[in-house]
């Protein structure tokens, strides 16, 4: 999978909403406005420390994608 097919704002979003979390949830989880995650996930990456805590909160390996890809 090249890099720019990886969007982590859309794997984030589909992780919430296979969970069964709002975005409203991920807000207060991270101390943000829900407005700044609406724009996040909009985004196709995001800095290294903020998809560790977003990992963290969600339990999901958000680095595993860009892992997959240096294995091909």
């Amino acid at each position: 999978m090249p890099q720019d097919e990886i969007h982590l704002g859309s794997l984030i979003r589909k992780q919430l909403n296979e969970d069964g979390r709002s975005i409203s949830w991920l807000a207060e989880k991270l101390n943000y406005e829900r407005a700044n995650i609406y724009r996040l996930l909009q985004r196709p990456s995001i800095d290294t420390y903020l998809l560790l805590r977003i990992s963290k909160i969600l339990e999901h390996d958000f680095f595993m994608y860009y892992s997959k890809h240096l294995q091909k």
